[in-house]
């Protein structure tokens, strides 16, 4: 078993195997597995379980010891093995958790299969969601071009120099050590496979009128004009929905914040119980 997926067990889902940490007990929260970093939610799994929470968290396919990745990538499928998931270990309705990639994946899920989603919380939505996401796309391209060109190392330093800054290593390091090998073992997941599903996926105003769970919106002040655009639009699509914005936080909340998130999830997660 590789360092990300220890103790995680490995779960059979359909023709594919998923690392799967359970554990906790009370509601059952899913936390969906974002894109490169294989172990962020891990925090705020840990913070939800001392809540009182039963939490689900999970390797995607081409991270950890789960399966391969497939080709091409695609939130559809994504959606559709978190689905399945929750029905191999015994799951009826849950609430879907997750952060930038993996929120993509939880709007998803709540589209599709609203008969398995109490909540949905989604936090920092990728900008492919804006009306016009044109310099969200170039930059994406961009990146991959890099990664065609030059390989999943060079694109991987490229991002994150661009993301975090040229001490990316140390910084990741200090906010969730380890996991720096976990990236540069799973970057070509990331790029070959999660990028272009990104890129690929459409989500309107009709996928947003089929979400038919409450939906709680997280965010952070310093996360840039994206990711500020990304919540007036989501507060356009769902106008009832619980709106949270930490304070001094960027779109590494989910790590630099993750009490606080985890205290915004837990106070909308109560108005909602399953049971």
């Amino acid at each position: 078993m590789s360092p990300a997926s220890r103790g995680m067990d490995l779960v059979e889902v359909g023709e594919t195997t998923l690392a799967v940490e359970d554990g906790g007990a009370g509601e059952p929260v899913v936390l969906v597995q974002t894109a490169l970093t294989a172990d962020e939610l891990l925090p705020l799994g840990i913070a939800l379980r001392r809540r009182g929470y039963r939490v689900l968290r999970y390797h995607r396919r081409g991270y950890g010891s789960s399966s391969p990745a497939r080709d091409p990538g695609s939130i559809a499928a994504d959606a559709r093995d978190c689905a399945d998931l929750m029905s191999a270990v015994g799951l009826g309705r849950a609430h879907v958790v997750s952060v930038s990639y993996g929120a993509a994946v939880a709007l998803e899920l709540a589209a599709r299969r609203p008969d398995l989603v109490a909540t949905t919380t989604a936090i920092e939505p990728p900008p492919t969601l804006l009306a016009d996401p044109g310099e969200f796309v170039a930059a994406n391209e961009s990146l991959l071009t890099r990664y065609r060109s030059a390989g999943a190392a060079a694109a991987l330093d490229s991002f994150l120099t661009r993301l975090v800054g040229t001490g990316w290593r140390a910084e990741m390091e200090r906010l969730l050590p380890g996991s720096v090998a976990r990236m540069e073992r799973d970057a070509a997941t990331f790029f070959g496979g999660d990028v272009p599903a990104l890129l690929g996926w459409t989500f309107g105003d009709a996928d947003a009128a089929a979400v038919g769970s409450p939906l709680l919106y997280v965010g952070g002040t310093d996360s840039g004009p994206w990711f500020a655009a990304v919540r007036r639009r989501m507060l356009a699509w769902f106008p009832d929905a619980s709106d949270v914005v930490v304070d001094g936080a960027d779109h590494n909340l989910v790590l630099t914040h993750a009490e606080d998130v985890a205290e915004a999830v837990d106070g909308f997660l109560q108005q909602y119980l399953c049971r």
